[in-house]
């Protein structure tokens, strides 16, 4: 078996880090590329950096923050929010990013990903998918809708459907995010997750709802089989250390970098 990834995610408003509950009640808590170069420090595997309010506001991402942030840690980060086309991902890789993720900008356009992948290759191009528990129908026959533009945005499209969709045009990874678990603690969104594992070939990672270290056990367990989790509660405001995660994790039996 694979290491397991822990990955601590850093949404970006105004230049702050901000977290809040289902999208909801954000509140600042400083400065990303310092923190990044925190979490590097304790041994994360990856970063990812979210500017959550640049798709709804129609404009494109920090690249500054994303240079600062290349000079500091020296693991793989992906950048998503702000993606607006092909010369914007190419941007945010000359500028220091490993990957590339596309949310909204994908629904609305998913040749984007063929496109990424052709141009970067597919291990640049990650799929944020955004999925909320809805009641099953004949088009969303998994349970679970894809929202975009941070939740705000009902798309009537089928979680499942679209993460197959989404590796068939050249995705290498989705980053599933629970929009029901998203700030909650009560826990990863299990089931969705296990559906996507078992739908698709590419890494998935699990999003939206740790609270305790063994949450990120339960998710990552052959069961459900995530191949990394992502965090941000835990670190940013629980005061978890990287260490701390890992080593619930490892306790389980499963495998990570130490």
């Amino acid at each position: 078996m694979l290491a397991k990834r822990i990955i601590v995610c850093l949404d970006v408003r105004n230049g702050q880090v901000t977290k809040g509950v289902k999208f909801e009640g954000n509140r600042d808590l400083g400065d990303p590329v310092a923190m990044g170069a925190e979490y590097y420090r304790q041994g994360v595997d990856e970063l990812v950096f979210y500017d959550i309010t640049a798709s709804a506001e129609g404009r494109g991402i920090d690249l500054e923050m994303v240079r600062g942030v290349a000079k500091n840690v020296f693991i793989p980060f992906a950048v998503g929010g702000g993606i607006r086309n092909l010369e914007d991902m190419r941007n945010v890789l000359l500028a220091g990013a490993e990957k590339v993720s596309v949310n909204s900008l994908a629904v609305k356009n998913p040749e984007i990903i063929a496109q990424g992948a052709k141009a970067f290759g597919n291990q640049c191009i990650v799929l944020g998918m955004d999925a909320l528990k809805v009641p099953v129908t004949e088009t969303v026959p998994s349970g679970y809708e894809v929202v975009v533009k941070g939740g705000r945005e009902r798309t009537g499209i089928d979680a499942v459907a679209w993460a197959r969709r989404a590796e068939s045009l050249g995705a290498g990874e989705i980053c599933l995010n629970s929009i029901d678990g998203d700030g909650t603690k009560a826990g990863y969104e299990l089931d969705i997750t296990r559906m996507v594992v078992q739908a698709v070939g590419i890494p998935v990672i699990a999003s939206g709802g740790a609270g305790k270290p063994e949450h990120l056990a339960e998710v990552l367990m052959p069961e459900v089989g995530a191949d990394a989790a992502l965090v941000a509660s835990l670190t940013h405001i629980d005061g978890y250390t990287v260490g701390q995660l890992k080593e619930a994790v490892r306790k389980a039996g499963l495998p990570v970098r130490l």
